[in-house]
C-alpha cells in the first residue's frame, strides 16, 4: 500500500507560518490528517479551525529550539495515539549575523532547532515507518546547504547537515518503503527574510511559500532525494559545483555585504 492510496497523517513542524503553513494547507487539500506544531499556539489554532472538518487537525504548542522540545513533542504525539506517516521537518531559524557576533544563546538555539530536534524526530518516527514499510520524510534544507555563506555561516552549515543526513538516509532506507527528500529552496518570502534586503530581490529570484511547498510535495511523492525549487536556483547550484571553492567563498562574501546594505 502506498501513501497515494492511503491518506494517513502528517506531522509538520514550524507550521504556524511560511513554508510550514503552506505545507499544512496543501496536505489538507490532499485529505491528509495533520499534526501541526510551532511556538505560536494562537496562530496554530486559527489554521486548525480553517482546515479541520474534512480532515483531523491536531495542534501541539512546542518550542523545538528548547533542548527538551523534541522529547515533549514526541510525548504529545504519543498521547494522540495516531500513526505519523509523513514527517515534514520544516522548523528552523536563520541566525543572520556574523558568527563572531552571534551570542552563545542564539547559536545554541539554531543548533538545537535546525539540527538536534530534526534529528531526534527523524530517529523517533523511523522505526515505526520501517515496521509498517510505509513512510515519507521531507527535510527542509536550503540552497545554502551547497556552499558556505558568510554572515549566515552557522545557518548554511546546519542546512548542509540536513542535506547530507537526508541523502545518506535515503540510501540506507532504499527498498524499505520509506523515502527521504531534502527540499532545498532559495530565497523564499517568509517571516525569516521579511524586512531584509534579500526580500527586495527581483521576483525571478524569490519564491513564494506556496510554490516551495507544492514543489516539495511533488518531489516527495515522486520519491526524489534532493529537490531545488526554481530553475534559477537549480542552475545556480549546479554552476557552483563546478567553480573553485575560493570563488564561491568570495561571491558569498559579496552577497553578505550586499545583504547588509553596505
Amino acid at each position: 500500500m502506498s501513501l497515494q492510496s492511503q491518506k494517513g497523517t502528517a506531522l509538520v513542524t514550524g507550521a504556524s507560518s511560511g513554508i510550514g503553513e503552506a505545507f499544512a494547507r496543501l496536505l489538507a487539500t490532499k485529505g491528509i490528517n495533520l499534526i501541526l506544531t510551532a511556538r505560536r499556539q494562537d496562530r496554530l489554532q486559527v489554521i486548525a479551525q480553517e482546515l479541520a472538518g474534512p480532515i483531523r487537525v491536531d495542534i501541539i504548542n512546542c518550542d523545538l529550539s528548547d533542548k527538551a522540545g523534541a522529547e515533549r513533542l514526541i510525548k504529545a504525539v504519543e498521547d494522540l495515539n495516531v500513526t505519523v506517516d509523513i514527517l515534514v521537518n520544516n522548523a528552523a531559524v536563520s541566525g543572520q549575523s556574523s558568527f563572531i557576533d552571534t551570542s552563545e544563546d542564539d547559536l545554541d538555539e539554531l543548533l538545537v532547532l535546525n539540527i538536534r530536534s530534526l534529528t531526534q524526530l527523524t530517529r523517533y518516527f523511523l522505526p515505526g515507518m520501517k515496521k509498517r514499510r510505509l513512510g515519507k520524510i521531507l527535510n527542509v534544507a536550503s540552497v545554502a546547504a551547497f556552499h558556505p555563506v558568510p554572515s549566515l555561516a552557522q545557518y548554511a552549515a546546519s542546512k548542509a547537515y540536513v542535506l547530507s543526513l537526508s541523502e545518506a538516509l535515503a540510501e540506507e532506507l532504499r527498498g524499505t518503503g520509506i523515502t527521504v527528500t531534502a527540499l532545498c529552496p532559495g530565497v523564499t518570502l517568509t517571516q525569516m527574510v521579511s524586512g531584509t534586503t534579500v526580500s527586495q530581490l527581483p521576483e525571478t529570484l524569490v519564491s513564494t511559500a506556496e510554490g516551495v511547498a507544492q514543489a516539495g510535495f511533488d518531489a516527495m511523492m515522486d520519491e526524489q532525494v534532493v529537490h531545488i525549487p526554481g530553475l534559477v536556483n537549480e542552475a545556480a547550484v549546479m554552476l557552483s559545483q563546478f567553480q573553485p571553492r575560493r570563488l564561491i567563498r568570495n561571491l558569498g562574501g559579496l552577497f553578505a555585504r550586499f545583504n547588509k546594505g553596505s
